[in-house]
């Protein structure tokens, strides 16, 4: 496994320098602004990567504030509470994506992100304090806990939110298996463990967020 440093010097080689690749590398937002996000967001978020995941997500970008309209800007403990009457009104809704079980997801991680408010205040300290060097442990509460959150939907979830992140992309993939992290796509615990000690010693050595490591791996791969 090469070092960052020798990582980001084929990615800068790849994009016309390092100063260019400095531009293109996304920094996450801090964990104390996380925290303060209202828990409506977090829902907003989830919601948004359900309803992309497998579709155009140019089309939920345009449709996006007829959800927020059709959704009443996505309060947690009221979705909780969706009711058979809400689910016929909003698979007939015309301003969002009509799809019955991915409407459903949004109760669903509702009620998780209102567990996770009774658990620790508001569901945004925990997850938005969640520790990057566990990054995997937070893709496992969000796979067990949430509604149609697992696999690269929740990691495109907390990418656009703006988490410290990897997103396990075919490039970002394709590097982790050149640098002999994994041999294929992860899915296992020891697979995505893996992963998680080779960002882990990744960030220690640059003082990178993973979310910079996982862009820089990306663009290190040809295209």
């Amino acid at each position: 496994m090469r070092s960052y440093d020798e990582i980001f010097e084929l990615a800068a080689g790849r994009k016309g320098g390092c100063g260019v690749l400095e531009d293109l590398l996304s920094k996450p937002k801090s964990a104390d602004v996380l925290a303060k996000l209202g828990d409506d967001r977090w829902l907003a978020g989830m919601t948004r990567s359900v309803f992309q995941a497998g579709f155009n997500w140019k089309v939920i970008e345009k449709k996006w504030p007829g959800f927020e309209e059709a959704f009443e800007s996505f309060d947690p403990r009221r979705w909780s509470l969706m009711s058979d009457e809400d689910l016929d009104r909003l698979v007939k809704d015309t301003r969002i994506v009509r799809n019955a079980v991915k409407i459903l997801s949004v109760r669903d991680n509702a009620i998780f992100l209102t567990d996770l408010a009774r658990e620790h205040g508001t569901a945004a300290k925990c997850l938005g304090n969640w520790p990057p060097d566990d990054y995997i442990g937070l893709l496992e509460l969000l796979k067990k806990r949430g509604g149609r959150l697992g696999g690269t939907t929740a990691q495109c979830f907390l990418r656009q939110i703006g988490k410290d992140s990897f997103v396990l992309s075919k490039d970002v993939v394709t590097a982790l298996i050149r640098e002999g992290v994994v041999e294929k796509t992860p899915g296992s615990k020891s697979s995505m463990r893996a992963v998680q000690d080779a960002f882990n010693t990744w960030s220690r050595e640059s003082g990178r967020s993973l979310t910079e490591i996982s862009r820089t791996l990306a663009m290190s791969v040809e295209s």
